[in-house]
């Protein structure tokens, strides 16, 4: 395998030169990566993407255009955020004190939010802070996520409700047999097959509220 080659930065990006890039890293038009930010190899942020200080992206996301990731929320590998999708970190943001003088950085209180590897988010979903993706999940387009995610979980809707499991290749899943306290879903379509925990199984089934 070739090496990959060092990271590309569009003439209209801000790079911060305290931020670390990994090889074969493209950052596209007018993004910025603030000070302290570390992104891994290979990644994609397409254009208009904001990448706050300290963030930590793992190798082989896509950040497509418009998305903005805060302080306090990390991505494991093989993350892809949606355009235009959006996460928080602060539940309970104020412009102000409740004397009008204008809130200071020690006045808000960080909430931390992780996706883990392979996790995808749909254009235009919001995650609230606070919780975890699991990994190779798929929360869909305009989903409004409240809670944790499951690992393979698929979530929809506002707030998002647990709608099934889906693969690696991001296939729904069908249930079959059970062992103890876990239930093996496979894949049609790839031949994958997953062990998911009953509990979140029934919740799938009842087309509950993750």
């Amino acid at each position: 395998m070739a090496p990959s080659p060092p990271a590309l930065v569009h003439t209209t990006a801000l790079v911060s030169p305290d931020a670390n890039l990994g090889k074969g890293t493209k950052v596209w038009q007018f993004s910025q990566v603030r000070e302290g930010a570390s992104i891994g190899r290979n990644c994609i942020l397409g254009n208009y993407v904001y990448i706050d200080q300290g963030v930590s992206i793992g190798d082989n996301c896509k950040i497509q255009n418009g998305v903005s990731i805060y302080h306090g929320v990390t991505l494991e590998d093989g993350v892809f955020c949606g355009p235009y999708c959006v996460f928080t970190n602060d539940l309970r943001p104020r412009a102000v004190e409740p004397d009008g003088s204008p809130q200071g950085a020690d006045d808000w209180v960080l909430v931390e939010t992780r996706l883990r590897q392979g996790a995808s988010i749909g254009a235009n979903a919001t995650i609230v802070c606070g919780h975890t993706i699991g990994a190779w999940a798929m929360v869909a387009a305009g989903a409004v996520v409240t809670r944790d995610v499951p690992d393979h979980a698929l979530v929809m809707g506002n707030p998002a409700r647990l709608r099934g499991f889906v693969c690696r290749r991001g296939h729904r899943m069908q249930a079959g047999a059970s062992a103890g306290k876990q239930v093996n879903y496979a894949c049609a379509r790839c031949g994958e097959q997953v062990m998911i925990a009953l509990d979140d199984h029934r919740m799938a089934e009842a087309g509950g509220q993750t």
